[in-house]
């Protein structure tokens, strides 16, 4: 059985509406699909060269059938070009780029033109379908939605969306939740992605950001933006934290968000599979935030290292499984919300440290002064760390420890100097048999203990140190096993600030010829104390010999100085 394109002419318009009404896409999309389906037809049939062109008028479904040659200065393809003489003979007024076209007659589809037609037009509208569902989607990254669940396939959730399909993979769902197929569910758009077989609608349940969403629905205030999620922590399905903070200061942004008897968090806990809450009061002070982080835990002391940003937390003995939590969990969380690096200490490892350390100084101070372990002991307990503070801090800071007096004090300061001067021979002959080129030491910023450290870590030229970066120096952290670990650096023990180990690369460049001293990263100049600085110098060009002297006198200056001060302060 054949069909004929003309037999209907308002069927073609019937079909087209009625494909665009129930893959919801453009009409006009359908019917350009028909006329392709139609031109390859013909082409099929008058010869596949032929420029065959197919038009539904879509108002009154009159198809025409045309085949176009193309006027040109020298043909190239005689199916779909004539010359310029030719042309003529056709048509007086005919130019370069005229296209005549030929009416064909109305064509019959047999069953195989007919097949390949309905694949054409199924394509078509396919391509359309996908390119509607990602346009529609693209821009709804961030919102919740509701659907039905379909299928599971290995675990993977496929989620009827109404118009598209959306999926909620394997590790986007909440573990141990069983949905069933034709189940309502809601869940999170977090990505949209434009993809060879089709758009993908990715969706999650188990997003940090579902959560954030879940409470902007029951909560008005966060919906309104009175309240704040500046971060959310989960482990799906099991427990969570969420910090909030309020824009006004009458609104209590943790009972808001709890809600009368509970009923706004339960609202949410019920959708999340019966997720536990806590609910954290967000701080810009991050020891506090920290502290309530923590929470249930009860916190006796924090220490920041806000370069790295880590914190040393110390809890009661008795609070330090609830300060960890269930494998680790509550501090694990906290990490996350808070985004520093949380290390749990009871007060008696603390204290147990703290004995180490002094322990370790005050043998330290025997060994590098010959003094006897009551002399050490006080030392430490007055806070010296090392051999280098003793040796060039004030003399008076020494002599005024209980039982010293100033000779005890200098008899002491030698003896450090002394021992930092063999200390620092043994690390010259030490850099030298390690083969560290003298380069690298007048490199600003480097000392011998660093030399050392860098040729037994065969950091041994100036080209060498130039081509390393900040965290070769300072160390980093890297996730193993689901568990953040650092890396040590090669001046690890020598806490370099991010700033000052950057520095000391840049001028290592600066010394291998790389880069000139302009690229060098230049100091920030506080405005405020340039200002201060103006203010408190003197100007001496209006003063006489008398007042000048006074001036002087009064800023402990000898008239040299004073006159040093004009220069500045001009």
């Amino acid at each position: 059985m054949s069909i004929g394109v003309s037999a209907n002419r308002l069927e073609l318009l019937q079909i087209a509406r009625a494909v665009a009404a129930e893959k919801s896409i453009d009409e006009t999309i359908v019917i350009e699909a028909i006329e392709e389906a139609i031109q390859k037809a013909a082409r099929s049939r008058y010869g596949a060269e032929n420029d065959i062109r197919a038009k539904i008028d879509p108002k009154t479904g009159e198809l025409s059938l045309t085949r176009n040659m193309t006027v040109v200065e020298e043909v190239e393809n005689e199916s779909q070009e004539l010359t310029l003489a030719d042309a003529q003979k056709i048509d007086k007024t005919a130019e370069i780029g005229t296209v005549f076209s030929d009416e064909l007659p109305p064509i019959e589809f047999g069953r195989v033109a007919s097949q390949t037609a309905k694949q054409v037009i199924t394509q078509k509208v396919r391509e359309a379908e996908r390119q509607r569902q990602f346009d529609e989607y693209k821009d709804r990254v961030g919102e919740i939605v509701n659907g039905i669940v379909k299928r599971v396939e290995y675990g993977n959730v496929i989620i009827d969306l109404g118009r598209a399909e959306g999926i909620i993979r394997r590790a986007d769902g909440i573990p141990r939740e069983n949905l069933q197929n034709n189940e309502r569910v809601r869940a999170y758009i977090y990505d949209v992605r434009e993809e060879v077989r089709g758009p993908q609608i990715f969706l999650s349940r188990a997003h940090p950001d579902f959560m954030a969403a879940l409470f902007a629905q029951e909560v008005p205030e966060v919906y309104e933006g009175i309240i704040e999620i500046p971060s959310v922590a989960r482990d799906p399905g099991s427990r969570a934290k969420i910090a909030v903070i309020s824009n006004d200061g009458s609104i209590d942004p943790v009972g808001a968000c709890v809600g009368m008897r509970g009923s706004r968090v339960q609202a949410v806990v019920s959708e999340l599979a019966g997720e536990k809450i806590d609910i954290i009061p967000w701080s810009d002070d991050p020891a506090t935030f920290i502290v309530n982080a923590l929470q249930p835990a009860e916190v006796a002391k924090v220490v920041l290292d806000e370069e790295d940003q880590r914190i040393e937390v110390v809890v009661p003995d008795e609070q330090l499984s609830l300060a960890i939590g269930r494998r680790g969990q509550n501090v694990r969380l906290a990490s996350q919300l808070t985004g520093w690096s949380i290390d749990i200490l009871t007060e008696e490892e603390e204290s147990e440290r703290r004995q180490k350390e002094f322990a370790e100084r005050t043998q330290l101070f025997i060994a590098a002064l010959d003094v006897d372990e009551v002399i050490a002991q006080l030392l430490a307990t007055e806070g010296f760390t090392d051999v280098e503070e003793i040796a060039y801090v004030d003399l008076g800071e020494i002599a005024v420890i209980e039982g010293f007096d100033e000779d005890t004090a200098e008899e002491i300061q030698a003896r450090a100097r002394d021992y930092l001067e063999r200390l620092a021979a043994e690390q010259d002959a030490k850099r030298i048999e390690l083969g560290v080129e003298d380069a690298v030491l007048e490199v600003e910023g480097v000392d011998l203990a660093m030399a050392v450290k860098f040729g037994e870590n065969d950091v041994k030229t100036v080209d060498d140190l130039a081509g390393l970066v900040t965290d070769d120096l300072r160390g980093w952290f890297e996730t193993k096993n689901g568990e953040r670990v650092r890396e040590p650096g090669i001046l690890e023990e020598f806490n370099l600030s991010a700033e000052d180990a950057e520095m000391m690369i840049m001028r290592a460049r600066v010394a291998a010829g790389w880069i000139s001293e302009e690229d060098l990263p230049q100091p920030e100049v506080d405005e405020t104390e340039a200002e201060l600085d103006a203010e408190d110098a003197f100007d001496v060009s209006n003063m006489d010999l008398a007042e000048l002297e006074a001036e002087a006198e009064a800023l402990g200056l000898d008239l040299d100085e004073a006159a040093e001060a004009e220069k500045e302060a001009e």
